[in-house]
């Protein structure tokens, strides 16, 4: 990793006054759609990702294992299958945004963070997937900024501030990207979907850092697939 590339976040958020700014919140809800359902969704950057089923979004209709990323309001409408969604957002407060309640969407949110501090300058938010085979796992190490995971199959146990915690299909937790965090997958193979909030200056590359010496050169096993690498204008208007 170059140091142009090296891990940075900024300071917390300030207004002009030095107050502290209303801080940012990375959120993943799980929508189920009945046959034909439609809902309404704000302006808020964000990732849209099919679990089961069919969902039409903007000029495209997803179906299982794949995504849809953008920031401007959008429409979902589901397929006569009907379907299952993970929706992660990017908002300024807990209560900025949100579904559109009608017939046939049940919707609850898997979790939510708030973001203490946010990367340096220009943004972007990166959708992906982490492929783990039986009993793989992946070396103690931190990313380049803060995220959600959710995990779609397999069981994953993660070990970070001195604490173990596992998580089976459907499981949801946050990273900080500035912690430490070692993972170690099950003895199927596993399988967790991502959206991190990352420095522009890593489009198209890996945002992780390993932080042991020894374990930079070890073969990894993990497997990734990025499903979207999206620009956002968030940072300014959060600054």
């Amino acid at each position: 990793m170059s140091d142009a590339l090296a891990f940075s976040m900024d300071v917390p958020l300030k207004q002009a006054d030095g107050e502290t700014a209303m801080q940012p919140v990375i959120r993943l809800h799980e929508d189920v759609l009945s046959n034909d359902a439609a809902a309404s969704l704000p302006a808020l950057p964000r990732m849209i990702f099919a679990v089961h089923g069919s969902v039409a979004v903007s000029d495209r209709v997803l179906r299982a294992d794949e995504a849809w990323s953008g920031e401007g309001a959008v429409t979902l409408k589901a397929g006569r299958d009907g379907a299952t969604v993970w929706r992660w957002e990017l908002a300024l407060g807990e209560g900025d945004g949100g579904i559109t309640a009608s017939a046939g969407i049940i919707s609850r949110e898997k979790l939510s963070a708030r973001i203490e501090t946010l990367p340096e300058g220009a943004l972007l938010l990166r959708g992906d997937s982490v492929a783990f085979p039986a009993g793989g796992c992946a070396y103690l190490h931190r990313h380049q900024g803060p995220g959600i995971r959710c995990l779609i199959e397999g069981g994953i146990r993660i070990d970070t501030h001195g604490r173990s915690t596992s998580y089976g299909p459907g499981g949801a937790w946050h990273e900080s990207g500035r912690d430490a965090v070692f993972a170690q997958a099950a003895d199927r193979p596993s399988r967790f979907i991502r959206v991190m909030i990352l420095p522009l200056a890593y489009l198209g590359k890996s945002s992780v850092q390993y932080l042991n010496e020894e374990d930079k050169a070890k073969p990894k096993t993990q497997q990734y697939k990025i499903y979207v690498d999206m620009p956002i204008a968030f940072a300014a208007a959060a600054q």
